[in-house]
């Protein structure tokens, strides 16, 4: 009877002309309202209590669209795959990546096929957005008026792009236009191009009560995302949730958290969980088919419709789209056509994402995990029972070791595809190591935990690239001699100033000075500062300075014998590249130093800012407005604290655009002690209080307390109501 109640309702969202059906969802939002409270305290962070999970969670969408409609609304326009309504005919193959790997009609069935309680869910969420618009009639959406419960089936994991960003809209391009793969030089190019970027990825520690101070575990959270992608909510129902973290804007769930037992950090996996498949097709009788065996099957093909923005309204382009039993079509190489594979099991990955915010203790966290579609993360695991657990990917397909899935395979060989998923106690895993600590900063896991680590030589090789990284050396030597922790000792440890890669790359520069002795005061000076420092950060630093745009220009313009990540990259360029080159890059750096700012001799502080001027998605920058100076530097020099920029809008200086955003500390003893900062502030409005009240603290490191408990809550409170009040 429940189940054809809630279909009633799937069904009152997708048709709402009824004036009857829109008077039982208006009394349903009412029904919400009346069992959720929303408590804003001092930094403006929502505090949602519900009776029910369904109740909360209507609750916590009601209170982002409060805090970031604007970025509620954007993420589903992306994730539903109608970006090009918004943004014009660039974003069209966007679009057709999202509706290669599902329709609208397969996100229904999907909602329909859930359990009762996450159908439930799916229509609080829905629910909480539209009253949110119903009773804010002055917020002009973009494009969706109307949200519905079938949408979070495209936006079911919760991290940063997610898997499906891997699949390049340049190549689907390239197919679904002309048919041409993609030029191999533009190829190189975009290589290159993205090295430049500030990595993505997170830090994630975690430290068993042996080695802390008062014997209870510890854990770092510490995601490095675009600034402003996820705020900070607290969720609780009478139904079991008390979950406290970061959300991502438009999902229900706490994605980066804690509750009172348990504590989860994700960090990006280097575990194979996309493979691409090369298709033998072929035209019989009018009718594509491909090539399995010794069968040929028929290709699926459908047709969907695209709108795009024009500046005389909107136009519409027909794609033909094509899959195999490996998936979507989705670029081609040489002569053939490529099948991407991928993780899609959007209602069971809705179910552990929200599943894992109610457990209490490592064995109903583990047994969560076999659920087995947590594709893109690693986790990192602390518990009050005193755990501290690593799990290296959850979605992980067995696949037969004779090939190398590095590259496309042969689509035509059976013995190529997926064979099931390997069972989570297969997948490279610690629990509770003996040195008492684990660390994963998107590097290798084998050296996770020092010599208790994972051994390579036990997994397969797809499970993992054994590449190490600046920051995972770093995380290493901060945690490896170390037996007294704190929380505050925590914070200290994750923002640590030494930057690792420098040390690998600056003597090499000294050296080449030191040995071609070229007749130049201002070099020779400049290095003298290089030669002086300690490889540390700060906002008074002149050596920083030099070293990041010395580091910057040379992984741009420096000869490389071949491509290489960026430990490898800045070892070479100290250790073994031309020495006449080092010196000819450091001479650029100087001159752009001297031109944009009058001097080489710059503290990093002058160059290096947070700025937050409007509430857009892609911020503006401005050199002449206000802006605050950052110590902090970027992940690709091993800064644990990373902080960098993905775009730049002609400025001379550098202002942050990701890295360090949300990051909290936890504690598990017989009671959950926390602290937290959020780069900028808990709402995206520039006439909000909160809108920048926590940048200063950013960058000071100035960590505020968690409120957790509701006396702790209430006694910070500086808001108590319902929603539509």
């Amino acid at each position: 009877m429940i189940r054809s109640v809630l279909f009633v309702f799937v069904l009152g969202f997708l048709s709402c002309s009824d004036p009857a059906n829109t008077s039982d969802e208006q009394k349903r939002w009412e029904a919400h309202a009346d069992n959720t409270t929303i408590i804003r305290d001092n930094f403006g962070v929502p505090h949602i209590y519900g009776k029910t999970d369904a109740d909360a969670v209507f609750g916590l969408l009601y209170a982002q669209c409060e805090d970031d409609f604007n970025r509620v609304e954007q993420n589903y326009i992306w994730a539903i795959g109608r970006l090009a309504e918004v943004e014009g005919d660039a974003a069209l193959y966007s679009d057709l990546r999202a509706r290669l790997f599902m329709s609208k009609e397969e996100a229904i069935a999907n909602l329909e096929n859930s359990p009762e309680w996450l159908q439930e869910l799916c229509i609080a969420f829905a629910d909480g957005i539209n009253y949110y618009l119903h009773t804010h009639p002055e917020v002009k959406p973009g494009l969706l008026d109307r949200f519905e419960p079938w949408m979070p089936m495209y936006f079911s994991e919760g991290s940063i792009g997610g898997d499906i960003e891997r699949v390049r809209v340049n190549k689907l391009k390239a197919y679904y236009e002309s048919g041409l793969e993609f030029p191999p030089m533009k190829e190189m190019e975009l290589k290159k191009k993205e090295e430049e970027l500030e990595p993505q990825g997170s830090n994630g520690i975690a430290i068993s009560g042996t080695h802390t101070k008062n014997g209870n575990p510890l854990l770092l959270i510490n995601p490095h995302t675009s600034f402003y992608f996820r705020g900070e909510v607290h969720a609780v129902s009478e139904e079991g949730l008390n979950a406290y973290g970061a959300v991502t804007w438009g999902q229900f769930f706490i994605y980066q958290g804690f509750n009172e037992k348990t504590g989860w950090m994700h960090t990006s996996t280097y575990t194979d969980v996309i493979d691409e498949f090369k298709e033998t097709i072929m035209e019989v009788n009018g009718e594509l088919v491909y090539r399995y065996g010794e069968e040929l099957r028929p290709v699926e093909t459908s047709e969907v419709s695209l709108n795009y923005k024009t500046d005389s309204g909107l136009q519409s382009k027909t794609f033909t789209m094509h899959h195999t039993h490996h998936g979507p079509i989705t670029h081609k190489e040489g002569d053939k056509a490529v099948a991407t594979a991928m993780m899609w099991e959007p209602t069971k990955a809705l179910e552990q994402s929200f599943i894992r915010t109610k457990q209490n203790g490592y064995k109903g966290f583990r047994e969560m995990m076999d659920i087995r579609t947590n594709s893109s993360n690693n986790t990192v695991y602390a518990d009050a029972e005193g755990n501290i657990a690593y799990f290296h990917g959850n979605f992980i397909p067995k696949r037969d070791t004779q090939f190398d899935y590095t590259a496309a395979v042969d689509g035509a060989d059976p013995r190529t595809d997926w064979q099931g998923l390997h069972p989570v106690d297969e997948n490279i895993s610690l629990l509770n190591p003996d040195n008492g600590w684990l660390q994963n900063c998107n590097s290798t896991p084998f050296t996770a935990a020092l010599e208790f680590s994972p051994k390579r030589e036990d997994y397969p090789r797809y499970m993992s690239i054994d590449r190490e990284n600046f920051r995972g050396i770093h995380a290493i030597q901060l945690m490896k001699d170390k037996t007294d922790h704190t929380l505050d000792g925590l914070i200290e440890l994750a923002y640590d100033p030494y930057l690792p890669a420098f040390a690998a790359l600056i003597p090499g520069l000294v050296e080449a000075h030191d040995i071609l002795q070229p007749e130049n005061a201002q070099m020779k000076e400049a290095i003298d500062v290089l030669r002086e420092w300690d490889y540390t950060t700060s906002t008074t630093s002149v050596a920083m300075s030099l070293a990041h745009f010395y580091g910057t220009y040379y992984g741009r313009n420096g000869e490389r014998p071949a491509q290489m990540s960026d430990m490898e990259l800045m070892t070479y360029f100290g250790s073994a590249s031309p020495l006449a080159e080092r010196l000819e890059i450091f001479e650029e750096v100087l001159s752009k130093l001297t031109t944009d700012f009058g001097t080489w001799n710059t503290p990093w502080g002058e160059i290096n800012r947070f700025q937050r001027i409007n509430g857009d998605i892609r911020q503006p920058f401005d050199d002449e407005a206000q802006s605050i100076p950052i110590g902090f530097a970027s992940g690709r020099w091993g800064a644990l604290a990373a902080y960098g920029a993905r775009y730049h809008n002609d400025t001379k200086r550098i202002y942050g655009t990701r890295g360090n955003s949300f990051v909290a500390v936890v504690e598990f003893g017989e009671k959950v002690k926390a602290k937290s900062i959020l780069a900028g502030g808990q709402s995206g409005d520039p006439d909000s209080p909160h809108f920048y009240d926590q940048a200063q603290d950013y960058a000071d490191v100035k960590f505020k307390n968690v409120n957790y408990y509701k006396e702790d809550v209430v006694k910070n409170a500086v808001r108590e109501y319902r929603p539509g009040e």
